[in-house]
């Protein structure tokens, strides 16, 4: 068994559409970001790659390579998913928490959860995943942009 954990954030920008867990959400700004800002697709990938030894999000998919602009960040986790299948890795399970004072995302969890359990190739109960607020607190608490956290447990076929 192997556990990682990963973060991310991204702030809020016009003119974007809001993407979290692969779930278009509904709202009048988007996440910037050199692909389409889904923190919780990137914390996940960190996770899982951090799990395996790998290294993280950054060093595979660079925001300097034009080939990532706007990609759809579940490309991105397809392509770490394909990494951890070459070294007989599988997820056992997944727990991800999104920390956004807005929009209100208690509507999409259990899309995203469906999402991420056919991305991850393992049963929805095991792909959990929760929104918070920071009783508006730091940058997430403002409504300046929102944060992921995720941790996996990974296991060596």
């Amino acid at each position: 068994m192997l556990i990682g954990q990963g973060i991310d954030a991204h702030r809020f920008a016009p003119g974007r559409r809001l993407v979290l867990g692969g779930v278009t959400i509904p709202h009048d700004q988007g996440l910037a970001a050199h692909s389409d800002g889904d923190v919780v697709v990137h914390a996940l990938c960190d996770a899982l790659l951090g799990a395996a030894g790998l290294g993280d999000i950054g060093h595979h998919f660079p925001d300097t390579d034009a080939a990532y602009a706007g990609i759809d960040s579940r490309i991105l986790l397809g392509r770490v998913m394909e990494a951890l299948a070459e070294r007989g890795l599988t997820v056992h399970n997944a727990d991800l928490t999104i920390a956004a004072q807005q929009p209100k995302l208690a509507p999409h969890i259990a899309a995203m959860r469906q999402i991420l359990a056919a991305d991850l190739g393992c049963p929805p109960e095991r792909v959990n995943v929760k929104a918070t607020t920071t009783e508006r607190m730091g940058f997430t608490g403002r409504g300046e942009g929102i944060a992921a956290f995720a941790v996996v447990l990974l296991e060596q076929s």
